[in-house]
């Protein structure tokens, strides 16, 4: 691990920008790094406002595409939305659905299976879907951008299709009647399907106004599924979901509402509630079997039916726990025997019978653990594999999928997530042209994991006010993480206690001053304080929330600690001891 050092020097500025926020001159100087630099912009990141949002007609085809879900509702035509099993996907049919239902629309949501039918507009999804409603419209959600042949086909079935998607655009594009696609325009947004529908819903609502339609109340969906497709919270993201997560805390929606009560999520409600509370139980449904009961639930106008459906999601979260933490402990297996970090820039690992429902989340675990693009494969019994790709930063998975797909069944998906189909007997070549790919491209630096903390505290600056001011940066993601401190030469002022065998729990002092402390996964399970480095320490942390019995307490939660480096070199130098 480098740790990066933060800059020594002050600005003046930052803390003129202080005395006119009212906040700290650290927070300031916060603001100040990230492009913040003057009152009128550093309000409008703190306060963004929804007339701040572009027209929605701005987007490539979207007259198109509004005319003819209008032309629908006019001719009472049969529409289906033909969605993806993720909480985007998930997110963007709940609010389609609810917004043209409101406009009397005859329309209905369609989520292939997963297993059976794989994602998109596959053959096996699009014919069980032309069979099961016959529909005239179709609107392809979350997926489309590259289905040339799968349109084709609806085409010639009297089907017209509306694509709403935000996945890289490919050289041909399918022939529907509108792509509205972000990456197809230069306006440089990076919106994820749900931040679409939003826009389709507005340009709807100004083409034809519809008084039944508070357009504000679906920003907590919008803020849900942006969140969980982890896209940059910049720009019209930032605005939905800083809006969104204040809607949410009051949601119209009774399922929204009572899984977020299941899941313990409290008001301020945050990115990291929909990160690790609500999202991996919406996702369960389609990791597992059908994600039908998750979209239910959001589309759900009553207590008991949510109540039920929240408790069914649930347990099927437990089970993708279990079963994902099985897969996770065959790949580590698999990587012992495959994988070499002074040889492989790359991790490709496959195994038979790994449930492809959860491999995703097996690659996001090890691409964190060991900063390497990831590749999860699970094979089925007739040698089909079919695989979850995550990969660090400035490693495109497109553009290597692309250069290595002359093994691979199918590819697609972002630059940092992917997914791809490959033959067992092709598997090995695969895993040989990419280690060669990702080794061209990839240097040490990239490879090697960076701590790098935005500034130094001390722990007497450790405070309310402090935290307080920090919120007024979030929501915190991609695009605006959350800050990262540093405490130099620190020590335990009680012993380090660990919790459920892995986390450590205590109180640092320096100077005379306590503030309690928290390191999440510390050990494997089964660890000992004496194997923490003996004091004092470095630590880089991040500023949380504790609540405990109606209190709130500033909290720091550690990200990485090691023992108190002598050596400090000037401003941004690494050092390079470990942690």
């Amino acid at each position: 691990m480098q740790w990066v050092l933060p800059e020594l020097e002050e600005w003046p500025e930052c803390r003129q920008l202080a005395d006119q926020l009212g906040m700290p001159v650290s927070i300031a100087r916060l603001l100040y790094q990230r492009g913040h630099q003057t009152l009128e912009k550093a309000e409008q990141f703190l306060e963004p406002k929804l007339a701040a949002l572009s027209d929605p007609f701005l987007l490539p085809d979207m007259e198109k595409a509004v005319d003819r879900m209008l032309l629908a509702v006019e001719k009472k035509q049969r529409v289906v939305l033909y969605g993806d099993y993720d909480v985007d996907g998930l997110t963007s049919l709940s609010l389609l659905h609810r917004i043209l239902r409101a406009y009397g629309c005859n329309v209905v949501c369609f989520i292939p299976d997963r297993m059976n039918e794989g994602y998109g507009l596959s053959a096996k999804g699009v014919e069980r879907c032309v069979q099961q409603y016959a529909p005239e419209l179709l609107v392809a959600i979350d997926c489309g951008t590259s289905s040339v042949t799968e349109i084709n086909g609806l085409n010639k079935k009297g089907v017209d299709v509306v694509v709403l998607d935000h996945h890289e655009c490919p050289p041909e594009l399918p022939s529907c009647v509108a792509l509205v696609n972000p990456k197809r325009g230069t306006t440089g947004e990076y919106l994820c399907s749900v931040g679409i529908v939003f826009k389709v819903a507005h340009a709807l609502l100004k083409k034809r106004p519809n008084a039944s339609i508070a357009l504000k109340e679906y920003l907590d969906l919008v803020a849900l599924g942006s969140v969980a497709d982890l896209v940059p919270l910049v720009e019209e993201n930032r605005i939905f979901v800083f809006k969104g997560l204040r809607q949410m805390a009051r949601t119209q929606w009774h399922g929204l509402r009572i899984l977020s009560g299941m899941a313990g999520v409290q008001p301020p409600v945050v990115t990291a509630d929909i990160g690790f509370k609500i999202s991996p139980r919406l996702n369960a449904a389609g990791r597992l079997g059908s994600a039908t009961r998750a979209l239910d639930l959001l589309l759900s106008s009553n207590d008991k039916e949510a109540t039920e459906l929240a408790r069914e999601l649930e347990g099927e979260n437990q089970s993708r726990k279990e079963i994902g933490e099985q897969v996770y402990q065959l790949a580590e297996h698999e990587i012992e025997q495959h994988f070499d970090p002074k040889r492989h820039s790359a991790i490709i690992i496959g195994g038979s019978g790994w449930h492809e429902g959860v491999i995703g989340i097996a690659a996001s675990k090890l691409m964190y653990k060991y900063n390497r693009p990831t590749i999860v494969v699970g094979f089925n019994e007739q040698g089909l594999g079919k695989g979850s790709c995550r990969s660090i930063p400035g490693f495109s998975l497109v553009q290597a999928l692309r250069a290595c797909g002359e093994n691979l069944e199918k590819c697609g998906g972002h630059d940092m997530a992917a997914g791809l189909s490959v033959r067992a007997e092709k598997f090995d070549r695969f895993r040989e042209n990419f280690q060669t790919y990702a080794a061209e491209l990839l240097k040490k630096q990239n490879l090697t994991p960076q701590t790098a903390p935005d500034m130094e505290l001390s722990v007497g600056e450790v405070t309310m006010e402090l935290l307080e001011a920090q919120e007024r940066l979030g929501p915190f993601g991609i695009g605006n993480p959350h800050p990262a401190f540093l405490l130099r030469g620190v020590k335990p002022h009680t012993r380090p206690r660990i919790l459920k065998e892995k986390h450590v729990s205590f109180e640092l002092v320096s100077n005379g001053v306590t503030s309690r402390a928290i390191w999440f996964n510390a050990f494997e399970k089964g660890g000992e304080p004496s194997k923490l480095p003996a004091p004092p320490w470095d630590i880089v942390f991040e500023l949380t929330r504790n609540e405990y019995q109606g209190r709130v307490h500033p909290q720091i939660q550690v990200r990485h600690l090691r023992q108190a480096s002598s050596e400090w070199h000037p401003a941004r130098q690494v050092d390079l001891l470990c942690r």
